[in-house]
């Protein structure tokens, strides 16, 4: 009995000490970068695992994001973004690393880890505050406004340095600030006297700590500064707690491989426009020349149910308004028990857009049941810019989009002073379709505008409270929403607060002209969650002015005023002075967006998508949790969608890509459909044509067992002599990690299954096989991979070289095909850009052509073809470049 006793004392205390091992802190040091600090972010690496080595903590350095994984972080108390630029997260890894900050992880930022995630505002939180300018290096006194902290309990009261002194926005005013830098002591600050340098404070569950200093590699070797990091380490690494994951609050991002695009329809439809879903879960769409068209759910077929005799031309060519015709389509909240459809559209027999009411009976929309709504004069003799979205929101209210119904082109009149690409100002008499104030600008014109009624029973309209103008107010419309609009081409509502969204067709400038036009173009995505002035055309993006300009005389004006701005043109026939301009909630241009790095470069056209509620729709269809509350848009030229988190009051938090790897043939329309799916309409790739690749998707989610991914099959002889033995490999991965088998087609009806991922195989007969090859889980689940040619019984002296100019001509064409290219060009038809084998005959194959279209393509063009301006592609590398112009040589 003492034995057990004794025994088991000893097992008591032996528990007890284990309870008192203190785990040794691990932090992680992440050093990715687009391109900033290279040295001093080695310096500071190899500084900070000798700070470590001496004080007790052990260290990982990485740059590689993909360590920025919930697996990955569990293991460390700290980690510290060592001078991080640009877009350096992809959304898994930043939900991940929210989700570490919840469970109670620490963070240090060290220097430009400021100068990040732009369009992450959860990060820019985090940190304390964003980036925003810096003059050139040079000496400044640091004031230690705190000195009971780690960080900077040895520094001395004032700090004479040298470094890269950051000027800041969106400070938090949450901060505990440790240090401030004296601006009269060196020239270019801009944040006045609370201009602060280090701070700390607790964020989510866990501490945050950033230090402005550290662009210097001798700030690496200074004990001083060493000293003052350290202390920001220890800070963060504070008691040492273990994570506690329970407390997150953030959802982990589904993976992408569950979301399959699933063709409805395809090659059917002639320019389509809008939809909307049925009750039932039939598709009415609009195509611009006239058709209402039917997709029948139950059948999976399209059948044309309407026509209307609408006004619409096919190319922009001089005194044509190409863009008008059937634009718009939606049901009526109603429509299981009053069968109402709204359609925007332009009647051909007179010169207006016009709303109307119409009934489907049966398969059919009735046109005797034409109620028109409203209609609002349209100047036909220009192009462009129609507007033509219909949303409704809450409580039957009505929402439709006017474009601003003027040309962005000099109508090959060869104007000296212009509009092209800024904003169209000219009020002389004899430019009238090139002056927007006398439409999105003016008070008193429903053009430019985006509108909001609510609908009565018989058809008619009354004004709701809250728009920009009360009933009664000379000089304006009491229709107007929001005005300033360019082209709202898509817009949608939210059903719960709402809030109206649209995506904003913006100009064409390339580059900047502050000192005498105004800014480049941008492309806006809005939200409006109470009436106003959208600025266009005198603001552009975050209120970027244009200024006043004398066309007659080439002279520039003042900037306009954002917060009084005025209307003086002579063709402006409302009020003269305007609500002050709200700025734009995302904007982008042609190039690269330092404000918002995820939409890329290129064309551009921005369109609204839904805004999605999980408690709207049935579970077992409905998207996964994580996409409750949040905004989908999406640009149809580039062919993108992005998810929107807002914060609690409305603002942008975050946005992150939807089904990347996915390709949508220039998605025109996004609706959410009863079973809470998300339907998406293809204009497919080429202007005023009937497009092969133009119809119906849905986006199904799958929340079992997933089919294998199947990256590339690949052969190791592409020809050669007879008998050809040839080695395929495919590479293929399984989500769930299942068993896999590959059944191969050889191309000449001989098919081979292998439970290994290679096949050598011998050709004994000459011919031109194409190979594939299906994989299967253990679970039936199957994918098929994409082709690999094989040469059987060739072999010529100049087989090596004519399979190598296949093979350039082929990445040419794969580089274009995986641009915006295709939204303007055709390889034999024209579009609103030249056919490419029209290129190709213009152009001689030499190095002055290929120099010139390396030009065009890198910088944009207008006038050689048309009036339709090619957008600019700066982004592009010279020979990225060459290899497409290669491929339309090839085109001969």
């Amino acid at each position: 009995m003492r034995l057990k006793i004794s025994l088991l004392l000893s097992l008591s205390v032996l528990v007890f000490n284990f309870s008192k091992i203190v785990v040794k802190p691990k932090i992680l040091v992440f050093t990715k970068t687009s391109g900033y600090h290279h040295a001093s972010i080695a310096a500071g690496s190899a500084a900070i695992i000798k700070l470590g080595a001496e004080n007790n903590f052990s260290v990982d350095t990485t740059s590689n994001a993909a360590k920025i994984s919930e697996t990955n972080l569990s293991q460390y108390t700290a980690v510290v973004f060592l001078s991080t630029t640009g877009y350096m997260l992809n959304n898994y890894q930043q939900a991940d690393l929210e989700r570490y900050m919840q469970a109670g992880g620490n963070f240090v930022g060290v220097h430009a880890a400021a100068d990040a995630e732009y369009d992450w505002q959860w990060y820019g939180r985090l940190v304390g505050a964003y980036f925003d300018s810096h003059p050139a290096m040079q000496e400044a006194i640091l004031k230690v406004v705190d000195k009971n902290h780690p960080s900077t309990r040895a520094l001395p009261d004032e700090w004479k340095r040298t470094d890269e002194w950051y000027n800041f926005k969106k400070i938090s005013k949450n901060l505990h600030v440790l240090i401030k830098i004296d601006e009269n002591s060196y020239k270019g600050g801009i944040n006045g006297d609370n201009h602060p340098m280090a701070w700390y404070h607790d964020f989510e569950n866990g501490r945050a700590f950033y230090t402005e200093l550290g662009h210097t590699d001798e700030s690496y070797s200074d004990p001083v500064y060493l000293g003052h990091l350290l202390g920001g380490i220890k800070y963060a690494i504070g008691d040492n707690k273990k994570l506690d994951y329970s407390k997150c609050t953030t959802l982990r991002v589904p993976e992408e491989n569950r979301f399959v695009r699933t063709s409805l329809i395809q090659g059917t439809f002639y320019e389509p426009t809008e939809m909307t879903i049925l009750p039932n879960l039939d598709i009415l769409v609009t195509q611009r020349r006239g058709e209402i068209m039917l997709f029948k759910n139950a059948t999976k077929t399209i059948k044309q149910v309407g026509f209307l005799n609408a006004y619409f031309k096919t190319l922009h060519t001089k005194g044509v308004n190409a863009e008008e015709g059937v634009l718009g389509i939606q049901a009526d909240p109603d429509f299981k028990t009053n069968h109402y459809v709204y359609i925007y559209y332009s009647p051909a027999d007179t010169s207006v857009n016009r709303l109307s009411r119409f009934t489907l009976t049966g398969d059919t929309i009735d046109n005797k049941s034409e109620k028109i709504v409203l209609q609002l004069y349209s100047q036909r003799e220009i192009c462009c810019h129609t507007g033509g979205s219909i949303a409704f929101g809450p409580d039957h209210l009505l929402f439709v989009s006017t474009g601003d119904n003027t040309t962005p082109f000099d109508e090959g009149k060869n104007l000296p002073h212009d509009t092209h690409a800024f904003a169209p100002l000219d009020d002389r008499p004899e430019h009238l379709n090139h002056d927007s104030r006398r439409s999105a600008g003016n008070t008193n014109d429903l053009r430019g505008k985006i509108l909001r009624i609510k609908i009565k029973s018989d058809g008619t309209y009354t004004i709701p409270d809250g728009n920009l103008f009360k009933p009664g107010t000379a000089g304006t419309r009491p229709e107007i929403y929001v005005m300033g609009d360019r082209n709202p081409y898509r817009i949608a509502v939210d059903k719960k607060n709402d809030y109206l969204y649209w995506g904003e067709v913006g100009p064409d400038a390339n580059n900047d002209s502050l000192a005498t036009r105004g800014p480049r173009g941008y492309d806006e995505f809005n939200q409006a969650k109470a009436a106003g002035f959208f600025g266009w055309p005198l603001f552009i993006g975050p209120n970027i002015p244009y200024h006043a300009y004398n066309y007659a005389t080439g002279e520039s004006g003042p900037n306009f005023d954002p917060l009084h701005p005025i209307n003086d043109s002579r063709n402006n026939t409302g009020l003269r002075e305007l609500p002050p301009a709200q700025p734009a909630f995302i904007w982008y241009p042609y190039g690269e967006s330092k404000d918002f790095p995820q939409v890329g470069s290129g064309g551009r056209t921005t369109m609204a998508g839904p805004i999605y509620y999980t408690d709207l729709y049935p579970k077992a269809t409905r998207l996964p949790d994580y996409y409750n509350k949040k905004v989908f848009f999406y640009d149809w030229i580039r062919g993108w969608i992005k998810v929107l988190t807002l914060q609690p009051n409305g603002d942008l938090d975050k946005m992150e890509p939807f089904m990347a790897t996915t390709k949508f043939n220039s998605p025109i329309d996004m609706e959410t459909g009863p079973d809470g799916k998300i339907y998406v309409l293809e204009y497919g790739s080429g202007w005023f044509t009937k497009n092969k690749d133009a119809g119906l998707a849905r986006i199904d989610y799958n929340n079992g067992n997933r089919a294998p991914e199947v990256k590339s099959i690949t052969a190791n002889k592409a020809f050669g002599k007879l008998p050809l033995a040839v080695t395929f490999t495919a590479t293929a991965t399984d989500p769930e990690n299942n068993a896999m088998t590959y059944t191969w087609n050889l191309g000449n009806g001989i098919k081979k299954t292998t439970a290994l991922p290679k096949l050598v195989y011998t050709y004994t007969k000459k011919g031109n096989y194409n190979v594939s090859v299906e994989v299967k889980d253990d679970e039936g689940a199957a994918t098929l991979s994409k082709t690999t040619p094989v040469l059987a019984g060739q072999d010529s002296p100049d087989m090596k070289l004519k399979m190598a100019n296949i093979k350039a001509n082929a990445a040419g064409m794969t580089l274009m095909m995986s641009l915006d290219c295709k939204a303007c060009h055709k390889v034999a038809e024209k579009s609103v850009g030249p056919a490419f084998t029209d290129v190709a005959k213009k152009y001689p194959k030499n190095a002055a052509s290929t120099a010139h279209l390396v030009k065009k393509i890198a910088t944009g063009g207008h006038g050689v073809w048309g009036d339709v301006d090619m957008p600019a592609h700066p982004n592009l590398k010279p020979a990225e470049i060459k290899q497409i112009v290669n491929w339309v040589y090839s085109l001969k």
